[in-house]
């Protein structure tokens, strides 16, 4: 019995540093890290703010949470489009037009997770976010170098290439900003996911068949 209330209470306290996650993981859809602040996070929560004080001692450490949030739902996004395609070649384009998709769907919290200025402590847990988006890259390129599909490179050097292409041309100040034309997104992602093929050595009459293969996902809410 006392090992069935503990059991109870550890699964209540998941729950509860759970919401208070997710609600900072909302402000920051809406207004960007910037939002994340403890008094709001508990209002959204409905809970008080010295509970989320109780959980995050700081505004640091509950962006770090968003942040790892973030980071892992979106990788495993990625990871997952790609394991359903038939091929290495296949997966590396499935992957990449995941990521695309679901950027362009929560554009603002894209943006606020890899690249919009804010302090240099929220600087430096982005920096893990890139690196593991260009690891997950490298990874998929290599693949495809190892089976000839694509030519010889320093996958290293190309997937952090295609990070910086990914996040302009989706998020930054010169991306089209698609707002809520769902034609128009799936447009642009089919061009970025199209230039990053070309980027890496696929022509681009193998390239646009790749891209169609790759589900563009519809808009959702995870």
């Amino acid at each position: 019995m006392p090992y069935r209330r503990t059991e109870n209470v550890a699964r209540r306290l998941a729950e509860r540093r759970e919401a208070i996650v997710e609600a900072a993981r909302a402000l920051a859809a809406e207004g960007g890290m910037a939002a994340v602040q403890i008094a709001p996070v508990a209002v959204r929560a409905g809970i008080a703010a010295g509970t989320v004080y109780r959980y995050f001692p700081s505004k640091t450490e509950l962006v770090r949470a968003v942040m790892t949030a973030v980071s892992e739902r979106e990788l495993a996004a990625m990871r997952a489009a790609a394991d359903r395609a038939p091929g290495p070649l296949s997966a590396f384009a499935a992957a990449l037009t995941a990521f695309a998709a679901r950027a362009l769907q929560r554009r603002r919290l894209a943006w606020a997770a890899i690249a919009e200025p804010v302090d240099a402590d929220i600087d430096a847990l982005r920096l893990a976010y890139r690196q593991a988006l260009a690891a997950e890259i490298e990874q998929r390129l290599a693949a495809c170098v190892r089976a000839c599909h694509l030519p010889g490179q320093d996958v290293r050097v190309s997937a952090a290439a295609l990070v910086g292409a990914l996040i302009e041309g989706l998020l930054g100040p010169l991306a089209l900003d698609t707002g809520t034309n769902t034609g128009a997104a799936r447009a642009a992602v089919q061009a970025l996911t199209l230039f990053a093929l070309r980027a890496v050595g696929i022509g681009d009459a193998r390239a646009r068949g790749l891209v169609v293969q790759s589900a563009i996902p519809e808009p959702d809410e995870a």
